[in-house]
């Protein structure tokens, strides 16, 4: 598993948790903990930590796009596990810096979270809801050329092996 999407896999336990608890527990310290368990070997801890800041601080603005562009599912209604693969792809989606993730890698990585963490419709539920966010926000970097082997991201580089 590449180190990013460890990392992703880890932020989502850490606020699975911390949803299950009503967002009463420390978050903080549940991410430390899950980086200490399942992620000894990480490259980049502090790609988890971003993520999960920018998760925290957009949630509001993010929860909103989930109630927008699921408008037959109230936020409480969606599975724990579904809300917060949605909020970690919507943030990246929305939020993170594109040449770091570009746009369909945030999508990609969502659903595979969702398909090896959530319900057997999970995949196709994140699919549907960031694919229709990625649609009204113009398709972003849907007509950039490939880069060639030379030009490819960390993130694309990881994804490859």
């Amino acid at each position: 598993m590449a180190t990013r999407q460890l990392c992703r896999s880890i932020v989502l336990q850490s606020l699975y948790e911390w949803d299950f608890y009503k967002q009463k527990n420390d978050l903080t310290g549940t991410l430390e903990r899950n980086l200490q368990e399942f992620g000894p070997g990480i490259d980049e801890p502090e790609f988890a930590w971003k993520l999960l800041k920018g998760v925290i601080e957009h949630k509001k603005e993010i929860d909103a796009v989930i109630e927008k562009a699921a408008p037959d599912w109230p936020l409480e209604q969606i599975a724990t596990i579904d809300r917060n693969v949605l909020r970690i792809g919507l943030y990246e989606l929305l939020y993170a810096d594109r040449n770091e993730v570009p746009p369909k890698v945030a999508i990609n990585e969502a659903i595979e979270i969702a398909k090896n963490y959530g319900g057997p419709n999970s995949g196709k539920f994140i699919n549907g809801v960031l694919g229709t966010v990625y649609r009204e926000i113009g398709e972003p970097g849907k007509d950039d050329k490939p880069k060639s082997k030379d030009e490819k991201t960390e993130e694309q580089k990881n994804e490859e092996k």
